[in-house]
């Protein structure tokens, strides 16, 4: 699935999320001092990671815990800068597969090897299946955040070993090659079996005992990794410490360390970069005008992630004050994107670096996935029209607020607390809605809060806005199995459309990249039209790195949305 972007308009570099943090830890072979070397990175507001084992969760699915995981493992595909596979840098140095995509055999490379000098094996690979597997079912004591993605788990009918180099994945129906690859074998990010494997003949105290020390990266099973760090030392909501690590098979880190340091609001991470605390952060919208600050000490640097923003609203039954069965009416919900000016917060608040969006494939940056021919935005900015759609179904202001058969368009909006520039986003909203007769109250939460609100009950919130929208990692191939499938683990809006189940299911057949093409553009084209949630701008990230900290613009994947430190060299 993709990965829930906190604050991707403050967090510049890293998307991440969730602040759960255990007891402050040092790993065996630290010295806990503070390397000459030592690159500082500042996490987005209010956020840190919580979820370090490699298979993550559905409420620790986001971008801050795949920083971290790719710090310390090495995926089995490596999705490069272009959405190509780069298979120097992954642990997959071949996959063959049939003409039906029924059958694909991978062999594993030989230059990636565990930190205690074992070699990566496709037992290795296997067991991580077991563990995805395991928690993408219904009574699993976790769920899987990428489970309904790739054809995870029902499509995979049998992943097995030959030997120790090499890996059989058979699937039960014919698919997309392209698509299986980026988007289910991509998924895997293998761990060491003889370190993991606790309970061989019980996956259900296995995934009791993951859960158990998924947030104490310190544990002795995140000792042994084969990326390009390892974990040395946290102070909870202070900082993570990672060092090189010295067996890894690629491009091994010059840096000392690299901490990744909590950060309490806007203003106090941009006090960081002035004083030089911080290294590789980011410039906080809010804070636009006093970028000249930081002229020479940082260079400023802007881009766009492969993602898009949007707002959530819960379409379950259960949801508060009736209003599911409210929100799954797409006029309802097209009538609340007449009251989203697009253009209005992209140049009071996002200073022109935004791109209006209208569906899941961004504009920017451009890839071959994006459908030009779509047209205009079908719901334009309108709160006068958007009043009168909802008229003409029925609804009347009762007492300033839309009403019809006693339930009324009143309800809590959550946001992510800590940024100026979404706050001022959601009170804009608010206003324009009230002029269609929409009456929210904003509630801000704690980042991590309102992920997790959105995916622990559905009888507990109605709409939730967390002003970083969505990144597509795992599912490069963006056709949306992940995130809009009825039932899949990130669905968490609960939208469910038959129209859209077929239209992903298609974009997942075999054919011609004429074909899968035409079936992807059919599928963004229903998105666009059925607005399964809230369509936002889509922003550019605004960065800073300091003088001294060099080639972090030039390796940062804006596909992945991760950085790769290992390239990263400094000077004084």
């Amino acid at each position: 699935m993709a990965k829930v972007n906190p604050i991707l308009m403050s967090a510049g570099l890293l998307g991440l999320l969730t602040a759960g943090c255990g007891q402050a830890a040092q790993a065996v072979g630290s010295s806990g001092h503070t390397s000459s070397s030592t690159v500082v990175v500042a996490l987005p507001i209010q956020t840190a990671p919580n979820w370090f084992f490699p298979v993550l969760a559905s409420t620790g699915f986001t971008d801050t815990n795949s920083q971290m995981n790719f710090m310390m493992y090495e995926p089995l595909v490596h999705i490069s800068r272009s959405d190509g596979v780069n298979y120097h840098k992954s642990i997959a140095s071949n996959i063959q597969y049939n003409k039906t995509g029924t059958r694909y055999v991978i062999k594993l490379n030989s230059r990636y090897r565990w930190s205690n000098g074992r070699p990566v094996t496709a037992q290795d690979v296997v067991f991580t299946w077991d563990v995805i597997k395991a928690a993408s079912l219904g009574n699993a004591s976790w769920a899987y955040g990428g489970a309904g993605g790739g054809g995870i788990p029902a499509d995979w009918t049998s992943v097995r070993a030959v030997g120790s180099r090499e890996v059989v994945v058979t699937l039960a129906h014919p698919a997309n090659q392209s698509w299986f690859i980026h988007n289910g074998l991509a998924q895997i990010i293998p761990v060491p079996k003889s370190q993991w494997d606790k309970y061989p003949h019980n996956m259900t105290q296995e995934l009791a005992y993951i859960k158990s020390i998924a947030n104490v990266p310190s544990a002795k099973p995140y000792h042994v990794v084969d990326g390009p760090f390892q974990f040395a030392k946290m102070q909870p909501n202070n900082f993570w410490e990672f060092v090189p690590n010295p067996r890894y098979g690629g491009h091994k880190a010059s840096v000392g360390e690299i901490r990744f340091q909590y950060e309490t609001s806007s203003s106090s991470e941009f006090a960081g970069l002035k004083t030089g605390s911080v290294d590789v952060g980011y410039l906080p919208p809010s804070l636009w005008n006093s970028k000249t600050a930081l002229s020479g000490k940082d260079r400023f640097w802007s881009g766009y992630v492969f993602g898009f923003n949007m707002a959530r609203v819960n379409q379950s039954p259960k949801a508060p004050g009736g209003l599911g069965p409210v929100f799954s009416q797409r006029y309802v919900r097209a009538a609340l994107e007449m009251g989203i000016n697009q253009q209005g917060i992209i140049q009071s608040f996002y200073h022109g670096q935004a791109v209006t969006e209208d569906g899941p494939v961004p504009s920017q940056p451009l890839t071959q996935f994006y459908d030009s021919a779509l047209g205009k935005a079908p719901y334009p900015f309108s709160p006068q029209a958007g009043k009168k759609l909802l008229e003409a179904h029925g609804w009347r202001l009762v007492h300033g607020v839309m009403t019809k058969h006693g339930v009324r368009l009143s309800f809590p909006l959550i946001y992510a607390s800590g940024s100026t520039t979404i706050n001022d986003i959601v009170q804009l909203v608010k206003t324009d809605w009230a002029r269609e007769g929409i009456h929210v109250s904003l509630v801000p939460e704690p980042y991590d809060n309102v992920i997790q609100a959105m995916h622990a009950n559905p009888a507990k919130w109605n709409a939730a806005f967390w002003g970083g929208g969505w990144t597509y990692q795992p599912d490069y191939y963006p056709t949306g199995g992940e995130l809009f499938a009825t039932g899949s683990a990130a669905n968490a809006g609960h939208y469910n459309s038959a129209t859209m189940d077929r239209l992903i299911q298609a974009s997942y057949a075999p054919g011609t990249t004429t074909q899968t093409r035409k079936a992807l553009f059919a599928y963004e084209s229903w998105a666009v039209r059925d607005i399964p949630y809230l369509w936002f701008p889509w922003f550019a990230q605004f960065n800073e790195t300091a003088n001294t900290v060099h080639h972090v613009k030039s390796t940062f994947n804006p596909i992945t949305d991760l950085n790769y430190p290992n390239y990263w060299t400094t000077s004084k």
